[in-house]
């Protein structure tokens, strides 16, 4: 079993690393739909960072759970259009 947590945790933390990469915020800048993208983009980078940091604190529940929340943050923004991401492919369900 852990070594199936362990490989679900590099595949999450990849997935929402690469969806970061490819999530390019949409709403003009100055406006109230700019700051909520800033505000997923932040909460999806700040998930990723507090992953890695359960991981090396040999923690892979909570690494995998918080590599999960900030992929939800991204997908959510893509659904509401406060991204644009690619349509085909893994990293997004749009």
């Amino acid at each position: 079993m852990s070594a199936d947590l362990a490989e679900k945790t590099d595949r999450y933390e990849r997935l929402l690393a690469e969806a970061l990469d490819a999530a390019e915020a949409v709403p003009p800048a100055g406006t109230p739909l700019a700051d909520a993208a800033a505000e997923y983009e932040e909460m999806a980078r700040s998930y990723l960072e507090d992953g890695r940091h359960f991981r090396e604190g040999d923690d892979p529940v909570n690494a995998l759970a918080a590599f999960s929340y900030g992929h939800a943050w991204l997908d959510a923004g893509a659904r509401i259009g406060l991204f644009d991401v690619p349509d085909e492919g893994h990293l997004f369900t749009v």
